[in-house]
C-alpha cells in the first residue's frame, strides 16, 4: 500500500474558497476510490492561496476483483422452444463478456431467468486513478469558477500545475494542457524555483523548505504566535478575533507579521469604527493596551519577508491612513444628522417589496413593543422608553458609517444614542435588539433590548408568513428559523410568561386589513412554526423526544414553563411505576377516541352501578383543585404527582365496569367521567405521545 498525494497548483484562490474546496476535494476523492473498489485509509488536506492538496493514506495497489451474479431476461425470451439462443440471449452474453454457452437458467419467484457470473479482474490503482483524478479536480465546487484560454476546464482560478503521486510513482494524466508530475511551486518571491516531491511523506517538509507552510493548522498557529509576539513588542495585546485569524491564514503561504501605527487624532472616532475599518478593508489586527484601550497601532500579516520590514510597515500605514480618514469623515458627518432625519430616510428604504419600507416596519415594531411592555407589567416610564427605542432601532441603517460598514448596524445606533445623551439602557437596546446574531450567540441583557428583539423578530416572521415566505426544508432565505429560536430563547431567559399566541395575533393584525379568519390562519401557522423551533431546542438540550412531544402537543403558549414541565415529566418517567400509569392514561384516551362521538356534559351520579365509578369521581374532584393550584403556582412536579394519584382509581374503574355498556345513557355517563379525567391530565401533557 502507498499514500496518494494530489496537489492542484493555481493562481491565488480567494481565502473563503479554500477550506470548503479542500473538504469537498477529499470527500469526492474518497468516494471515487470506494466506488472504484480501491481500499484506502484516512485523508488529510493541505492548502494555501496557490494550491489545494489532499493526501490519502494506505491506498491499495490494485482494485478488488469483481465477481457478481447478473440476471438477464426471462428464459422464454432468450431461448426458443428448441433451446436455441435468440438475440436477447446473445446480447446478454455480450454485455457480460461471456459466451452464450456459459449462460445459466435461474429459478426465481417470477419464473425462469437467464443468469451468468460476471468476473472482472482488478486493475492497477495507478491506471484507475489516471481516469478518475481529472474528474475529481474539475468537480470541486466553488461559489464562482473561471474558464481560461480555449480550454474546457473550469476552476476557481487558472490551474498552473498538477502533482499526482501514488507512493513514489507519478500518476500520469492530462488536465486541459497540463500534464501531471511530481513538482510543486515554492513561494512566489522567496523561492520561485519549483520543488520536486519524490514521496508524499516529504511533501510538507519540501514545501516548508521553499517558504510554503501548507498545513493549515500549522500556518494558523504561526499567525497567532507572530501577531502575539509583535503585540508584546508594542506593549499591548491583540484584540481576539478567531474569524480574522482564519481569513488571514488563507491569504498567505508564509506569514510574517509587522506592526504599523496611525495618528492618535483618529482615536476620537469610536473604537468599533476604527477596528472595523482596519479589519474589513485591510485585514489588520487591532491592538489594546493593559487598560483595554485601543492603541494607535495595528498588526498586518504579510506573505513575504523583506530585507527592511519598516518599508512594508510604511506602506500599510499609508493605505490605512486613507481608510481611517474616510471613517472619521463618515462619523463626523453622521453626528451632524439627527435621528429624526434618519427616521424620515427610512421611508425610502425597502424592507421587502410586499411588506413595505423599513419605516413601516419600525412603526409595527413600536406597536408590538408597547404591547409587550403592557403584557410584561412594565410601568409607563418604561413603556415610553421602549417605544422610543423602537422608533430609533433601525435609524443607523442610513448612517454613512453603517452604509460603509454594514456589520456595524446596531453598534452605531448605540454609539450615536450615547453621544446624543440617551440613557444607557435605551442606547444598549439599539445594539441588543439584533441578538442573538448566530446560533448560541449572546442574548439581550437589558429588558428594553429583550422586548425590542422579540418585537423585531416576530414582525419579520409574521410578515413573511403573511405574504407566503414560509421556510421549507432546504430554504430559509430570511433566517426565520434563527429568529424564531431567538424569540423563544429570550422569553425563556427573561421569564416572559405572556401568551405567545397573543403576541403572534398582535403582530399579524398589523399587516393591513385582514379578516378574523385570515388572522387565525396565519397565527396558527406561525404558532406551529415556533412550536417546532421549541421542539428542536429541547431535543438539542438532550430531553427525550417522546416527553418533548407530550408537553409541546398540549401548549407552548407560556414559554418559560415549557422546560420545567418537560423536566417534571422526565423525572416522573424515570420512576419504576410510571409505565403502568402511562398505560392507564393512554387507555382512557383511546376509549374516548373510539367512542365514535363527542362526549360532553356533567357526570350523573344516579347512573352509577358500581362503587368504582363513585370512587373515581371523588378522586377526580379531590385532585382537580390541587392540580389547578399547582399549575398556577408553577409547581409542576407536584401537579404531576397529584395527577398520578388517579392511577389506582382508574385501574379499579376499568376492572369494575364495562365502559361501553349496552345502555347508551350509562355508556355516555362513563365516557363523560373518563373525559373529565382525560382533560385533567391533558392540561399538563399528551400522555399518548409517551413511549411505554
Amino acid at each position: 500500500m502507498n499514500n496518494l498525494l494530489l496537489e492542484i497548483g493555481t493562481e491565488e484562490i480567494p481565502a473563503g474558497y479554500i477550506e470548503p474546496a479542500l473538504h469537498a476535494l477529499a470527500s469526492t476523492l474518497s468516494k471515487k476510490l470506494t466506488h472504484a473498489r480501491i481500499d484506502h485509509g484516512e485523508s488529510r488536506v493541505f492548502g494555501t492561496p496557490r494550491r489545494l492538496a489532499v493526501e490519502i493514506a494506505d491506498v491499495s495497489d490494485k482494485q478488488e476483483s469483481l465477481a457478481e451474479e447478473v440476471t438477464g431476461p426471462p428464459e422464454k425470451v432468450g431461448f426458443d422452444e428448441n433451446g436455441k439462443p435468440m438475440v436477447p440471449a446473445q446480447k446478454f452474453a455480450e454485455k457480460i463478456g461471456i459466451s452464450v454457452e456459459d449462460i445459466r437458467i435461474k429459478e426465481t419467484e417470477k419464473g425462469r431467468y437467464l443468469c451468468a457470473e460476471r468476473k472482472e479482474d482488478g486493475l492497477p490503482s495507478a491506471t484507475v486513478l489516471a481516469e478518475i483524478l481529472p474528474d475529481v479536480i474539475t468537480s470541486t465546487p466553488f461559489p464562482k469558477t473561471m474558464k481560461w484560454a480555449d480550454l474546457n476546464v473550469y476552476f476557481a482560478r487558472p490551474v498552473h500545475s498538477v502533482l499526482a503521486l501514488l507512493g513514489k510513482e507519478v500518476v500520469p494524466f492530462v488536465l486541459g494542457n497540463i500534464k501531471s508530475g511530481n513538482t510543486a511551486s515554492g513561494h512566489r518571491f522567496m523561492h520561485p524555483e519549483r520543488v520536486t516531491v519524490t514521496d508524499p511523506a516529504d511533501y510538507i517538509d519540501k514545501l516548508r523548505s521553499a517558504y510554503v507552510v501548507a498545513d493549515l493548522e500549522e500556518r494558523k498557529k504561526l499567525v497567532e504566535a507572530d501577531i502575539s509576539k509583535v503585540a508584546d513588542e508594542l506593549g499591548g495585546r491583540v484584540l481576539p478575533d478567531p474569524e480574522l485569524v482564519d481569513i488571514v491564514k488563507n491569504l498567505v503561504e508564509y506569514p510574517i507579521a509587522v506592526a504599523g501605527k496611525f495618528d492618535t487624532a483618529y482615536l476620537e472616532v469610536p473604537d468599533e469604527v476604527l477596528i472595523t475599518a482596519m479589519r474589513e478593508h485591510q485585514k489588520y489586527f487591532a491592538v489594546f493596551d493593559e487598560n483595554d484601550k485601543l492603541m494607535p497601532c495595528f498588526i498586518a500579516v504579510n506573505n513575504t519577508r523583506t530585507k527592511d520590514m519598516s518599508f512594508v510597515a510604511t506602506g500599510h500605514e499609508r493605505v490605512l491612513r486613507a481608510r481611517l480618514a474616510d471613517a472619521r469623515f463618515f462619523y463626523k458627518s453622521d453626528l451632524e444628522t439627527s435621528f429624526d432625519d434618519w427616521l424620515e430616510k427610512l421611508k425610502r428604504v425597502l424592507f421587502q417589496a410586499q411588506l413595505g419600507s423599513v419605516y413601516e416596519k419600525v412603526m409595527r415594531i413600536q406597536q408590538i413593543a408597547e404591547f409587550l411592555a403592557d403584557e410584561t407589567g412594565q410601568d409607563s416610564a418604561f413603556k415610553e422608553q421602549v417605544s422610543k427605542a423602537a422608533r430609533l432601532c433601525k435609524t443607523d441603517l442610513v448612517s454613512q458609517v453603517v452604509v460603509e460598514f454594514p456589520k456595524l448596524q446596531g453598534v452605531m445606533g448605540k454609539v450615536y444614542a450615547s453621544v446624543r445623551g440617551e440613557n444607557r439602557e435605551l442606547a444598549v437596546a439599539l445594539e441588543e435588539h439584533y441578538r442573538p446574531t448566530y446560533s448560541g450567540g449572546p442574548l439581550p441583557e437589558t429588558m428594553t433590548g429583550a422586548i425590542l428583539a422579540i418585537a423585531d423578530k416576530i414582525d419579520s416572521i409574521c410578515g413573511c408568513f403573511s405574504v407566503g415566505f414560509i421556510p421549507t426544508g432546504t430554504a430559509d432565505p430570511h433566517a426565520l428559523r434563527r429568529q424564531g429560536i431567538g424569540i423563544t430563547q429570550i422569553m425563556h431567559e427573561k421569564g416572559f410568561s405572556f401568551s405567545l399566541k397573543s403576541l403572534i395575533e398582535k403582530s399579524v393584525s398589523l399587516f393591513g386589513e385582514k379578516s378574523d379568519q385570515e388572522i387565525r390562519k396565519i397565527t396558527d401557522s406561525v404558532y406551529t412554526f415556533l412550536q417546532d423551533r421549541i421542539t428542536h431546542l429541547l431535543a438539542e438540550e438532550g430531553y427525550s423526544k417522546d416527553v418533548i412531544a407530550a408537553i409541546v402537543k398540549v401548549s407552548v403558549d407560556h414559554v418559560p414553563n415549557i422546560r420545567r414541565r418537560v423536566r417534571a415529566l422526565e423525572q416522573l418517567k424515570a420512576e419504576p411505576d410510571f409505565e403502568p400509569l402511562a398505560i392507564a392514561f393512554k387507555r382512557v384516551v383511546n376509549i374516548i377516541r373510539k367512542a365514535g362521538h363527542e362526549v360532553t356534559g356533567n357526570v350523573d351520579e344516579s347512573l352509577f352501578e358500581h362503587e368504582s365509578e363513585s370512587a373515581l369521581l371523588n378522586a377526580y374532584k379531590g385532585v382537580r383543585e390541587k392540580v389547578a393550584n399547582d399549575l398556577d403556582k408553577g409547581h409542576f412536579e407536584q401537579a404531576l404527582l397529584d395527577i398520578a394519584s388517579l392511577r389506582d382509581p382508574v385501574d379499579a374503574f376499568f376492572e369494575g365496569v364495562l365502559v361501553m355498556a349496552d345502555d347508551m345513557n350509562i355508556r355516555d355517563n362513563r365516557l363523560a367521567l373518563l373525559r373529565h379525567i382525560a382533560d385533567l391530565f391533558g392540561e399538563f401533557a399528551d400522555f399518548s405521545k409517551i413511549s411505554t
